[in-house]
């Protein structure tokens, strides 16, 4: 850890600052996890060792609880996984995932002691439970867990203090980081990753984090890379300044962004976004036309009209009714697109989710057009090297190709891997899917130049005789607020 120093940052507490100068896409630090799990809602749908989604997993013999890709994996798991085993046989289930978390994490604190490895600059002990800060719901559902989990822990393990494990529940619920599955595309788990807690939030933060899988397909275990995080700058920073990341996302209003983090993490943020309100113009403003805003009250009216849809558009995707979802988008932009700005979020999210949906039916000109049209939004809000906006260019560069305009699509492709590049690094199996990607655009592209309509005649061939397949079906969750640490639910 010679790249970072831990330092007072004023009005934050503990912090990491910058021990030399980076630049984007450098990796301050990688950072394996104290413990994770796989969420309750995907545990028979997820590997709990490599944390890779499967259609089908072969179940732990002797919990019948826990599920592997095979062989290899349940290798790879048995050390976190053999006294939780013994543990579910005996409560007779498994308890939920913040149970099972702090569980594994102090089963390996009694086994290997507070520091886990000569990287790790604090303990613990030493991180902020924020129970005193909880509101009484918050407060009685970690009641409730705390009884579970003493029913839950073995008698013939370590026994702790009240206090103790309350301290470790707090840490967990303010501090658990999302694992996501191998193509980073899903959250499936919850982790704990001592150093990335003392990375402190900013609205428009110097600093991103990615999960690493590592290497899990080896059959010998003794091959295997750890799963781990890394943190990597987005563009340059200077020796001393200090590293920051987003702990929510900056779509939100500076308000909405101001209650979340007062509420999940206890603390007021005082960025120079959130201070200055910087942007927010953006996010709820009025479409420009020769230099004349429309009034307020138009502004306000389809607003209000856009948020009522969204609400609509929701309950249908709820339903899996996408070809109603995309009615109801189409109704409500062709009502307020007129008034609202290309920047304004309620805007975005129906861009989003109707571009999203039509890719799905295979409405591939449709969605092209709104999925460019969400990306001109996001570049005027989000930073150069933003991962939210490096991911929306490459489902716009892929629903572009679908849709034959391959011109733009490579150019979204291309938009695309330069960010992550940075974000991702070149070894994320995301960033290789998008560099296959970005060479086959480029020679296709290269056709299209020579003879257009060789280039159309060739593809629309190819597509005749490649079986027809549906896109992954849309998420049915609301898109809205994506944060960096999980929320307890």
């Amino acid at each position: 850890m010679e790249n970072v120093t831990v330092f007072d940052s004023p009005g934050k507490g503990r912090g990491l600052q910058a021990a030399k100068e980076f630049w984007a896409g450098d990796v301050i630090f990688s950072e394996p996890s104290i413990a994770a799990v796989v969420f309750d809602s995907l545990a028979d749908r997820v590997c709990h060792s490599c944390f890779r989604t499967k259609e089908k997993l072969q179940r732990c013999g002797q919990c019948k609880f826990a599920q592997y890709c095979d062989r290899t994996c349940q290798r790879a798991g048995w050390a976190e996984h053999k006294l939780e085993c013994s543990a579910i046989k005996n409560y007779g289930k498994a308890p939920n995932e913040n149970i099972r978390l702090v569980a594994r994490i102090m089963w390996r604190l009694d086994k290997e002691g507070s520091v886990l490895s000569d990287m790790q600059l604090t303990t613990l002990e030493e991180l902020e439970d924020h129970i005193a800060d909880m509101q009484e719901d918050d407060m009685q559902e970690v009641k409730v867990d705390i009884h579970n989990f003493l029913d839950y822990w073995p008698r013939n393990s370590k026994q702790h203090t009240i206090n103790t494990i309350s301290h470790h529940f707090g840490v967990v619920n303010c501090n658990g980081f999302s694992v996501s599955d191998q193509r980073g595309l899903q959250s499936v788990g919850v982790g704990l990753f001592p150093n990335l807690c003392l990375v402190n939030h900013n609205c428009w933060p110097n600093c991103t984090v990615v999960l690493n899988h590592g290497n899990q397909s080896a059959v010998n275990t003794m091959f295997h890379s750890q799963r781990r995080i890394e943190l990597r700058a987005l563009g340059r920073i200077p020796e001393g300044e200090e590293l920051t990341v987003a702990y929510v996302d900056f779509k939100n209003l500076s308000e909405e962004r101001q209650k979340l983090l007062k509420t999940q993490y206890y603390f007021d943020c005082t960025c120079e976004h959130c201070k200055g309100h910087i942007k927010d113009d953006l996010k709820m403003g009025g479409r420009e036309v020769d230099g004349v805003k429309p009034p307020e009250e138009q502004v306000k009216e389809a607003t209000d009209y856009c948020c009522e849809m969204l609400g609509k558009v929701d309950n249908h995707r709820l339903k899996g009714d996408y070809h109603e979802v995309v009615k109801a988008c189409k109704q409500c932009i062709e009502k307020v697109e007129p008034v609202l700005a290309d920047t304004h979020i309620y805007l975005l999210r129906m861009y989003s989710t109707l571009s999203e949906s039509e890719a799905y039916l295979q409405f591939f000109d449709e969605a092209a057009e709104h999925s460019r049209k969400m990306v001109e939004g996001y570049t005027k809000l989000y930073q150069p090297n933003s991962p939210t906006l490096g991911m929306a260019a490459m489902r716009a560069g892929v629903t572009h190709w679908q849709a034959g305009e391959i011109e733009v699509g490579h150019g979204m492709v291309c938009k695309a891997y330069s960010i992550l590049m940075v974000t991702h690094g070149p070894t994320h199996p995301i960033t290789k899917d998008l560099e296959a990607m970005r060479v086959q655009t480029e020679m296709e592209l290269r056709m299209f130049r020579q003879n257009e309509y060789i280039y159309h005649t060739m593809r629309e061939a190819a597509l005749k005789n490649r079986p027809s397949t549906m896109m992954n079906e849309p998420s049915p969750a609301e898109e809205g607020i994506k944060n960096l640490f999980r929320r307890r639910k």
